[in-house]
């Protein structure tokens, strides 16, 4: 409660963050070849950049280790989309989760009980205390992860707006600047990028259908949004990494890389590697399909100019 109302120093909260990481096992990564980054994103409706940034950043000689997490609330998780691929294992021990970085470049795996026990506490307490949305915890609760997973650099995507935990502005840039004083203050190179959430990112929400949606990026099509937050993220991985001067050229070798299907085999190769069927990939009609439809039709003429982030994401749950 007292960090809740008087908050931690940048300092502190480096502090706070090292315990955790302390309390469990880290991922070592040591053996693995390549400037190992990685994105996080602080959830949101539609979000699906996961699936085509990390091949992508593969593509462009980035190695990602990926530790997702599951829906939370009105948001989406990366885990359940990947796990509806027929097949797709996110369940990789350390040592196959090391083999599939290796020969892909990236590699989708959920969080151990041995990474970070302490932060599994703390949240139960934040949670029965009202206090989870203090940002210093907040900050200590997803540094201490992605940390522990082996990472040298990250780049997290701070979602702001109706869909978002930060409904604000300011709330997602206070957010914003405690992750990247803290990731300095922890020696790691660390970018944070304020993004929209007030309308779904994209335009398919749920899980297989966000997957069919990355697959059309992957091939060249799909939302001109959801391509362009995905080139930008992106582009952020690969400066962090040393592969490219600037965020120009970086954005520049990540749309070629695109273009030239490089990421699209990326991502085929890991769904391979994790025990998926890339049949269901390659035609959607093999993938799952939802027992029931519904058709919403409109009852009447005109222009669609918004639609509400959290309500979708509460439908979509």
């Amino acid at each position: 409660m007292a960090v809740f109302f008087r908050g931690m120093s940048f300092e502190e909260t480096g502090f706070l963050t090292r315990a955790m990481i302390a309390s469990g096992d880290s991922i070592d990564l040591s053996s693995v070849a390549g400037p190992l980054v990685d994105k996080h994103s602080t959830g949101g409706v539609g979000d699906k950049v996961s699936l085509v940034l990390a091949p992508l950043a593969a593509a462009c000689g980035c190695v990602v280790p990926m530790m997702s997490g599951r829906a939370l609330g009105h948001t989406g998780g990366t885990l359940d989309k990947l796990e509806s691929i027929p097949g797709y294992r996110t369940d990789l021990g350390v040592e196959r989760f090391r083999e599939v970085l290796r020969s892909c470049g990236f590699a989708m795996t959920g969080q151990s009980e041995r990474i970070v026990p302490a932060d599994r506490l703390l949240y139960a307490l934040r949670d029965v205390t009202g206090t989870v949305e203090s940002i210093p915890l907040i900050t200590a609760s997803i540094m201490s992860k992605k940390f522990a997973e082996g990472a040298q650099a990250l780049v997290f995507d701070v979602k702001c707006g109706s869909g978002a935990f930060m409904k604000s502005r300011e709330q997602a840039r206070a957010l914003a600047v405690s992750l990247a004083r803290t990731g300095a203050s922890l020696g790691r190179r660390v970018r944070a990028v304020i993004t929209d959430m007030d309308q779904p990112l994209g335009r398919m929400v749920g899980n297989f259908l966000e997957v069919r949606e990355c697959v059309e990026i992957l091939q060249g099509r799909g939302p001109e949004d959801l391509r362009q937050l995905t080139l930008r993220l992106t582009a952020h991985m690969l400066v962090l990494g040393g592969l490219a001067p600037d965020i120009s050229g970086a954005g520049a070798l990540c749309a070629q890389r695109l273009r030239d299907g490089s990421a699209w085999r990326s991502f085929l190769d890991n769904v391979k590697a994790q025990g998926g069927r890339t049949e269901a990939l390659l035609d959607p009609d093999q993938g799952p399909r939802a027992p029931r439809t519904l058709a919403l039709r409109a009852g009447a003429s005109g222009f669609l100019v918004r639609l509400e982030a959290y309500r979708f994401g509460l439908a979509s749950g």
